[in-house]
Order: C-alpha cells, then sequence, then structure tokens
C-alpha cells in the first residue's frame, strides 16, 4: 500500500455524511441541505417528495421483516409512502444502518431518527423557531443559526471515555441522537424519544439444538442482507482472526461459493501483531488475503488526517489501523467492508463480563458472613496488614461492595487514576460538572430492561455496552476510518435476526462460569478453527506507547500538540511535566493512553472553528 498521503486520486473520501436540513418548526417543512460528493449504493434515491410531504434517507435502509435474499434496499419514495400510511409506528419496521427525515407541512410534523445502534451520527440544534440537523456538529449549529462555541462539558467527558457520547457534542447547544432515537416536530415543538430499547427475555427456555440452529441461520441471513447487490470482488472483510471477523470471512466464502477477499493489519510489536490467527484463519477458509504492516512512519504521517475525519474529537487509537485496513480494501477495489462489530456486545465476549461476575459472586455468600466475619476481620485487626493476599482481599471487597456501574470505571478509568484536578486547568474545571460522565453511566444502567426481574447482571452489562461500547465507540470508529477511506461498511452481526437472538439468550449461556461467549463459541466449533475459539480477544489495537518511545518525530508530533493544549490553557504544565516524565520512565503502555487522546484533541481542535480557542480564568 502507497505510503499515507501519497496518492489520493486512488480513493475518494465519502466524508461528510450527505445529510442535513432545515426545518421551520412553524410548518415542520424541511428544507434538504444534501452535498453527495460521490455516489454510492448508500445515497443512491435518498430524497422524495409529495405534495406538501418529503423525505430523506441516508444509508443501508431495509423492511426487518422482508427476506434478505430477495430484498432491496428501502428508497425515500418508498419510506414516505409507509409513513404517510403508518405515521410514526414505521420505525418500528425498519433495519440496517441508516439515517432518515421525514416531514409533512400540511399536517405539521416532521420526524428524524437514526437506526437502533446510531451507526452514523445525526445532531441537532434549536434556535428562533427552526431546527439545524446534520451528520456533524458544525453544520448543525450553522444551519440552525447558533454561534461557534465549544462544549467544554463535552471536552471533560472526551477525556473521561475517549470519546464524546450522546446526546453530548462539542458545540454548545447542539446534541446527538442516542442510539434508537429520534426526533419529533408537532405543534411546533420538538420532542426527542427513544422508539427502540432493548428488553431481554430472560424466561426463554435453552435448547442447544434449537438455538444454535437459530443462531447459525441468523448469522448466515445477516452476511447475505448486508451483501445484497453485490458481488464477491465488492465485498471486503476485515480480519483480526478474533472469532468475530473470521466467522464473517467464512460465511462471506460460502455464500459466494469462491474465496472472501480479507484484510488486515499488523504491526512489528509482538504483543500487539495479530497476524498468525489473521492467517490462520485465511488459510482454513481459503480466502484472498492481504496484510498490511503499519510503521511510526505512518501513524505520524496520517495522526493529523485521521483525527480530522471525524466530526468532532475521537480518541481510540484503533481507528488508525482500521483505515489503513480499509484504504488496503479500497485500493483493492472493494466497495463495501464487512466489519465483526458487535458479537462481544451481543453474546458476552468483553473480559469486563468474566471480572464483574467475580465481584458479584461475593454478595452470593451469606450477609451475615460478609459483615460479621470477613470485612470485620480484613479492615479491623487486619486493616494495617501488607501482606499481598490480605490487601489483595480487602481490595476484592472494596470493589465488590461498589455498585455498578459505578465499579466498571471508577479504578480503571484513566482519568479517575490520574485525578481531574491534576490533568485540567481550573479555568476548564470551573466549566464543567466532573460528576456528569458517571451521571450518564448511571442512567443509561437505570434504562436496562427485561422481562424478568431482577435482570441479571450480564444483560445489564451487554445493555451498558451496546451505548458505550458500539454506538459511542466503535461504531463511530468503523464507519468513519471506511468512509474516509472511501469505502461502505456493514455490520452482520448487528442485524435484526441476531439482535433478535441475543436478546432472547439464556444470560448463562453468554456467560458460563467466567467463561465468555459460551454459547457463540460451542456453536461455532467445528466451523472456526479451535485456535481462534480459544484465543483471547485482541482487535486492531495500535502499539502507540511502544513507538513514543522508539521515534523521534511521532514523540516530536505528540509533545508539541500536548504543550499547545496546555498553551490554551485545557492540561496543566504541571501535568504535563509529569506525564512527559513517566512516558520517559518506561511506563509508555499505560500513560502513552493519555498522550494519544490529548493528541488528538489538540490536533483536531487546530482544524476545527476553535482552531484560536482558548480558556481564560473565570
Amino acid at each position: 500500500m502507497a505510503a499515507f498521503g501519497t496518492a489520493p486520486e486512488r480513493f475518494l473520501s465519502l466524508l461528510p455524511i450527505p445529510f442535513a436540513g432545515l426545518c421551520d418548526l412553524s410548518t415542520a417543512d424541511i428544507d434538504p441541505r444534501i452535498e453527495a460528493r460521490k455516489p454510492t449504493r448508500s445515497n443512491a434515491d435518498q430524497l422524495a417528495r409529495h405534495e406538501h410531504a418529503g423525505a430523506m434517507v441516508y444509508g443501508r435502509l431495509m423492511h426487518s421483516q422482508a427476506s434478505p435474499r430477495g430484498c432491496a434496499a428501502l428508497s425515500a419514495a418508498e419510506l414516505l409512502a409507509r409513513w404517510l400510511e403508518q405515521g410514526d409506528r414505521v420505525l418500528d419496521s425498519l433495519s440496517g444502518e441508516f439515517l432518515i427525515a421525514l416531514w409533512n407541512s400540511a399536517r405539521g410534523n416532521a420526524l428524524l431518527a437514526v437506526d437502533r445502534f446510531s451507526t452514523y451520527p445525526l445532531f441537532w440544534a434549536e434556535h428562533g423557531g427552526r431546527l439545524g440537523f446534520a451528520a456533524r456538529p458544525d453544520r448543525a449549529a450553522l444551519l440552525a443559526g447558533l454561534p461557534a462555541a465549544v462544549d467544554w462539558q463535552a471536552v471533560f467527558a472526551y477525556s473521561y471515555f475517549h470519546m464524546i457520547p450522546a446526546p453530548l457534542s462539542i458545540h454548545e447547544g447542539v446534541r446527538r441522537l442516542d442510539l434508537g432515537e429520534s426526533l419529533r416536530v408537532v405543534g411546533g415543538r420538538v420532542e426527542r424519544f427513544r422508539y427502540w430499547d432493548p428488553v431481554f427475555d430472560e424466561t426463554v427456555p435453552f435448547d442447544f439444538g434449537t438455538e444454535r440452529e437459530a443462531f447459525l441461520r441468523a448469522l448466515r441471513e445477516g452476511v447475505a442482507e448486508c451483501t445484497v447487490g453485490l458481488s464477491r470482488e465488492q465485498v471486503g472483510c476485515f480480519l483480526s482472526g478474533g472469532t468475530d471477523s473470521s466467522t464473517i470471512a467464512g460465511l462471506v466464502t460460502r455464500q459466494f461459493g469462491a474465496p472472501a477477499r480479507t484484510f488486515s493489519i499488523g504491526f512489528d510489536v509482538d504483543h500487539y501483531n495479530e497476524t498468525r490467527y489473521s492467517r490462520l484463519a485465511a488459510r482454513h477458509f481459503g480466502t484472498e488475503h492481504t496484510e498490511y504492516f503499519v510503521t511510526p512512519d505512518d501513524v505520524n504521517a496520517g495522526v493529523q488526517a485521521v483525527a480530522t475525519q471525524y466530526e468532532q474529537p475521537f480518541g481510540n487509537s484503533s481507528a488508525l489501523p482500521t483505515f489503513f485496513c480499509a484504504r488496503l480494501a479500497q485500493e483493492a477495489g472493494v466497495t463495501r467492508m464487512l466489519g465483526g462489530d458487535g458479537g462481544d456486545e451481543l453474546y458476552g465476549g468483553n473480559e469486563r463480563y468474566a471480572k464483574q461476575a467475580i465481584f458479584a459472586a461475593y454478595h452470593s455468600l451469606p450477609g451475615s458472613l460478609r459483615r460479621w466475619v470477613l470485612e470485620p476481620a480484613l479492615f479491623g485487626p487486619l486493616g494495617n496488614v501488607d501482606a499481598s493476599l490480605i490487601a489483595k482481599g480487602r481490595s476484592y471487597v472494596d470493589q465488590a461492595n461498589e455498585p455498578l456501574p459505578d465499579r466498571i470505571q471508577s479504578r480503571y478509568n484513566l482519568l479517575n487514576r490520574l485525578g481531574a484536578k491534576q490533568v485540567f486547568t481550573d479555568a476548564l474545571l470551573d466549566r464543567v460538572c466532573p460528576g456528569q460522565p458517571l451521571a450518564l453511566e448511571r442512567e443509561v444502567w437505570a434504562r436496562a430492561q427485561a422481562t424478568r426481574l431482577p435482570m441479571s447482571q450480564i444483560n445489564q452489562l451487554l445493555a451498558w455496552d451496546f451505548k458505550f461500547t458500539l454506538a459511542d465507540n466503535d461504531l463511530p470508529k468503523v464507519t468513519r476510518m471506511c468512509h474516509a477511506a472511501g469505502v461502505e461498511v456493514s455490520f452482520p452481526l448487528l442485524t435484526s435476526a441476531l439482535v433478535a437472538h441475543s436478546l432472547r439468550l439464556s444470560p448463562r449461556e453468554k456467560l458460563k462460569g467466567r467463561k465468555l461467549r459460551h454459547f457463540f463459541k460451542q456453536s461455532l466449533r467445528g466451523f472456526l478453527p479451535d485456535e481462534i475459539i480459544t484465543k483471547q480477544k485482541h482487535g486492531f489495537g495500535l502499539p502507540f506507547g511502544d513507538w513514543l518511545l522508539q521515534h523521534h518525530d511521532l514523540r516530536a508530533t505528540a509533545i508539541d500538540a500536548l504543550r499547545a493544549l496546555a498553551a490554551r490553557r485545557v492540561i496543566r504544565r504541571e501535568f504535563l511535566r509529569q506525564l512527559l516524565a513517566q512516558l520517559e520512565a518506561g511506563h509508555a503502555d499505560y500513560y502513552g493512553t493519555m498522550v494519544w487522546v490529548l493528541m488528538i484533541l489538540e490536533l483536531w481542535l487546530r482544524a476545527s472553528p476553535f482552531a484560536d480557542e482558548r480558556l481564560h480564568a473565570s
């Protein structure tokens, strides 16, 4: 693959997403402001009008009850006809990855919505009787007539989550729709409502044979749905060598009766390099495989461009290798990539699920034993004993007694460990509520629903991850980087049939003891190589911390960005000195994450309408 930026004519970015409009709240009439840079399958037939009504569509919009092999994407005209007949209930029957806007000025109502996982962003701002909406927050603000101003609460949330979670946005006064959300305009008012919430049915009896058959059928249908109308040559698969990407590669090979086209990224850093497993999967399924090894030079050359492809700061470092992988596919003639995102969150694959189960086990002990024996001993006579086993016991009880979701982040979140008062200036802290991220986490935790209470802990964790891991993090990472590389992307594991199957699968089959994804892995034995089924999850992580210590130019880029952020009075100069000292002391893996997050923030700000923004004392 050509070095970053050396051959721009070889691919054409699909960003910004061509979806924007201005709604007059007095009539609910929408003026579309679409500026498509390139016609694709995702924006063909995206605008329709009928008398006083209209519709805008972006993405892969389908009817959820349609047969995956025989259906085509719903056009804007077809969606408009359904909405005029069914009203807002039409949302219940939609599937795919999409943004939609519908309006009828004769009735004085309009509807905006994202798909169930908010695959694409929809920002909105209300001001002066107007509703501006767009896939970028700056465009939504401009359409609504809002002045450009940084939302410093969103900056604080970014440093905590390493992305900006909905409903926040980097622009003050602009909000983003969350997963399964929509906006309804009626009677001159704007109402945000959630049309889809995952409801886990924990009452369904489990039979392995029955569930395995339903699961495998849903997998096949998901791949078929995401490749409708495409040839084998047009479809590419991300292949990390994990269970999800390997499964999709195998199913694509079977569907086309010919080798799937697979693409992987490697690193010359052993504990980050997963090409052993991607090559194993490629050999096992006989795929047409291509790989590329990302270098520190690639990162230094590409980090500015990748940072600014996002509509607001986004600090997941695996975005960069994702971009390189997608561009590798685009240069090979692929027009749509298939991502394996969603498997962990649907079927229980994240390590913290097992970890949280260990803490939950403490509360299965008799209350009298915990309160009158263990805790008095550990925190009384043994309270000052530093022996390793005793110290671990105290730490375990401390964490077990902390409620969820608080303990997910309390001890492991990087900003919590470093301390917000040590990282940020008073000028920033005076403008934010430091407790807002945790308050949002608690709100999402409380929103989880099941048909039987109390809800299992594993399903509550999955519902939490539907938002914070999928909708706010992984899907923005993959979609924006694919679009930046000039290819579309779909997610077979997030199609309706698989999501429905996950919601009714017994929670014990997602996490069996400490065994992650038990049902998923057992169902795929014989299809996937055993070595892939038993491997630990990794993905396209970036060895940024290691490279900071080895690569002079990359370190200079990072230090320059952090110094500029300190000059803006966002971070403390003392913190910057301490952070650099920790890096030099060899703690690159740990502290390198914060360097990346802050570097991306500064690089994004430089290219934004806020390039000259500086904080001043309150």
